[in-house]
C-alpha cells in the first residue's frame, strides 16, 4: 500500500504569506538543528517553559560550554532565544521556526493525524509479519 502525496506549495506559501522574508527561519538551518539528538532534547525541554543554561546541560554529560554551542545553534535557527539575566542565561523556545518546518513538510507530502494513524497500522502490521517469519 502507497499513501500518494502532491507537493502543495501554494497551501505552503499560503500559511506563511503573514511572515515576512526576515520573520521566516532558514529551513536549512532548522533542519541541521533539528539533526542532533541532544539539540532536539534540548527543545523537549524548553517546551515544558524557560529554563537557564545550567538546566538544560544537567541531563547531558557534556560541559556547559558544549551545551552552550548547542543552544547557539538552535538560535541561530531561530528556534530558541536567549536572554541574560546578570549572569543566568534564561533560553525560551520560540515555535515559529518549527512551526514553519511542519508547514513546509506538509507542503511536500507530510503527513496529516489520519494518514499517521494508517502509517501506524502498517507499521505494526510488518512488524507481526516480520515476527511470523522469524519463528
Amino acid at each position: 500500500m502507497t499513501i500518494n502525496r502532491t507537493v502543495d506549495f501554494r497551501r505552503f506559501r499560503a500559511q506563511t504569506t503573514r511572515m515576512t522574508d526576515a520573520d521566516m527561519p532558514d529551513l536549512d538551518l532548522v533542519f541541521a538543528a533539528l539533526a542532533d539528538r541532544t539539540r532536539r532534547s534540548i527543545l523537549t525541554a524548553l517546551l515544558a517553559g524557560d529554563a537557564t543554561v545550567g538546566d538544560l546541560a544537567e541531563p547531558h554529560a557534556m560541559s556547559l560550554a558544549a551545551i552552550s554551542k548547542h543552544i547557539h545553534i538552535l538560535a541561530r535557527a531561530g528556534l530558541v532565544s536567549q536572554q541574560r539575566a546578570g549572569r543566568v542565561v534564561v533560553c525560551r523556545l520560540l515555535p515559529d521556526g518549527l512551526r514553519t518546518a511542519g508547514i513546509w513538510l506538509q507542503g511536500v507530502g507530510g503527513f496529516d493525524a489520519d494518514d499517521y494513524d494508517m502509517l501506524e497500522r502498517l507499521v505494526e502490521g510488518g512488524l507481526r509479519s516480520a515476527g511470523d517469519d522469524a519463528a
